[in-house]
């Protein structure tokens, strides 16, 4: 049974920093590439960082680079997303992703509120 399972959201005050994590299971992790996307209200959903297997590339969108890291420890089947410089902008529902060829899966998410 594959999961995904995020954790690590939550309230923080602009200019704070959150770490989420993704624990996978049900599946060859190390195969994966691995993303963070978010969904904030009346908005699509939107690719945030992605990493490749073994960690050798990673993407950030425009508005979160030189904030958001996204790293991951395949030992662990755990996927990160280390944010800094948080920003109300930031608010959203963040979802783990996995995806190898034609499989792709997602996590159920994590509410993530940047708010004084």
């Amino acid at each position: 049974q594959v999961q995904l399972v995020e954790s690590g959201g939550g309230l923080v005050q602009p200019g704070g920093s959150l770490r989420l994590s993704c624990v996978a299971s049900g599946f060859t992790f190390r195969y994966y590439v691995m993303s963070w996307y978010r969904q904030a209200p009346g908005k699509e959903r939107e690719l945030v960082a992605a990493i490749t297997s073994a960690g050798g590339s990673t993407n950030y969108a425009d508005s979160v680079k030189g904030r958001f890291t996204i790293s991951r420890d395949d030992a662990k089947n755990t996927v990160y997303l280390q944010m800094h410089s948080l920003k109300p902008g930031d608010t959203a529902v963040y979802y783990c992703n996995a995806d190898y060829a034609s499989l792709n899966y997602w996590g159920q998410g994590t509410q993530v509120t940047v708010s004084s």
